[in-house]
């Protein structure tokens, strides 16, 4: 298997848009309303998303540490939040970012593993 940081980078912008387009009102995810899930915080996770992905491209082990870490609490935290609420788990936006995101966690943990200094 082959991780580049071109796709994790992909994979974070993807992530990125998707909650992007929640802020915007674009895509609705489940039955949340505007109340629940406000704007600023789905421009908020996609602006990092932004930051995290070309932070990638820097190529420093210890970022994708960090950003590892980020990324699986991100996970953790909207399982945990909404496990009960199918609605919300298994909507458009849901899989979406989650999908993204967890692609993205097995490409850094494997670049994390496998990086060798001075090589990409």
């Amino acid at each position: 298997m082959k991780v580049t940081l071109l796709s994790l980078v992909t994979l974070a912008l993807l992530a990125a848009l998707v909650y992007f387009l929640m802020g915007a009102g674009v895509l609705q995810p489940g039955d949340l309303q505007a109340d629940d899930a406000p704007a600023g915080i789905a421009y908020f996770a996609g602006a990092c998303y932004v930051i995290g992905g070309l932070l990638i491209l820097a190529r420093k082990r210890w970022l994708w540490v960090i950003g590892a870490v980020i990324n699986g609490l991100v996970i953790v935290m909207f399982i945990s939040a909404y496990a009960a609420r199918p609605s919300v788990l298994f909507c458009v936006p849901g899989l979406a970012t989650k999908s993204a995101q967890i692609l993205l966690e097995i490409g850094l943990i494997y670049l994390i593993v496998t990086y060798k200094q001075g090589k990409g």
